[in-house]
């Protein structure tokens, strides 16, 4: 009995460490080594050949053809990225974008996260079900439809004109402001599903505790369940600002020239330009931007919650 016992413990243990190990060999598969490629691309010259990429890694030339790959690296194409003020600009209007996205996001969502919480469990179903209801259509064919909404015949200028908001009908593609329309619709249930998760686990003691001490219902909000939200507005903005900043459909089919966000600069560089080593440092400049700015967050939550 006690080796059968022994037997069923290192069956446990290693039916546990297998579970904890998958999600590290899956983050080691799809997410480290292909940045490990990227990153030995960058680091790579731009050659007439195929791969469009100097210098290859040649196994059958033994060690000297390691040490001709290593000495064919150089950091030129992240200094060519700091001189050019094309990738600079490119950079700063994804930040841009992105960063009132998802302040636009976050004002939109949070009431509407809200609202659903304070309704019957079978209503927060059904509300639930019609926030995830766009994900059942394909992305690409509802960023055509806005294209058909927003165009100067389109069915949004018609409504404005029905209702003599407007004299003349404007003109809504090509604009930032039609990428943030964009956006937002794209973007909201990513916003709306972790503020909800948040808020329908809040505890309603707290609030009742705060009616009972003589808290107005403005300041109970302010003080009390804004706080205790804060783990979903943090998740939605994560959510949110990182795959806006590299966002390439909707600027590129709703915005203009003066919209070229850094999704655009790499396809540009890739397809158009063929210059992959370039491309692809500025995707690896683009990681290590939102990779230190989620480090230095987290950093700074695990400070806020040990003082807590």
């Amino acid at each position: 009995m006690f080796k059968s016992l022994m037997k069923s413990k290192k069956n446990h243990s290693f039916w546990q460490s297998l579970v904890i190990r998958l999600p590290f060999g899956w983050l080691l598969a799809f997410f480290l080594v292909p940045f490990l490629i990227v990153l030995k691309i960058s680091l790579s010259q731009t050659a007439i050949a195929q791969p469009p990429y100097a210098p290859t890694f040649d196994l059958a030339a033994g060690w000297r053809g390691v040490q001709t790959f290593f000495a064919g690296l150089s950091l030129d194409n992240y200094r060519f990225l700091g001189t050019d003020p094309l990738y600079i600009l490119s950079y700063m209007k994804s930040l841009q974008i992105a960063a009132f996205s998802t302040l636009l996001l976050l004002i939109i969502g949070y009431p509407i996260a809200y609202a659903i919480t304070r309704l019957p469990r079978r209503a927060q179903a059904i509300l639930v079900v019609l926030v995830i209801l766009p994900f059942w259509t394909s992305f690409l064919i509802r960023i055509y439809a806005w294209m058909n909404i927003l165009q100067h015949d389109g069915p949004l200028n018609q409504l404005l004109l029905a209702l003599h908001i407007v004299r003349e009908p404007p003109s809504w593609l090509s604009t930032d402001t039609a990428v943030y329309i964009g956006i937002v619709y794209s973007y909201l249930p990513f916003m709306v599903l972790p503020l909800y998760a948040t808020l329908e686990k809040l505890d309603e003691q707290l609030l009742e505790a705060a009616a009972d001490l003589g808290c107005p219902r403005w300041k109970r909000f302010w003080l009390v369940t804004l706080p205790l939200s804060a783990p979903g507005v943090v998740a939605g903005a994560l959510l949110c600002f990182i795959p806006i900043v590299g966002e390439f459909v909707i600027p590129d089919l709703l915005g203009g020239s003066r919209t070229s966000m850094i999704g655009q600069t790499i396809w540009m560089e890739f397809f158009a330009n063929k210059d992959w080593p370039t491309a692809a440092a500025v995707a690896v400049v683009l990681v290590c931007l939102l990779v230190t700015a989620i480090v230095i967050f987290q950093n700074h939550a695990m400070r806020g919650s040990e003082r807590d």
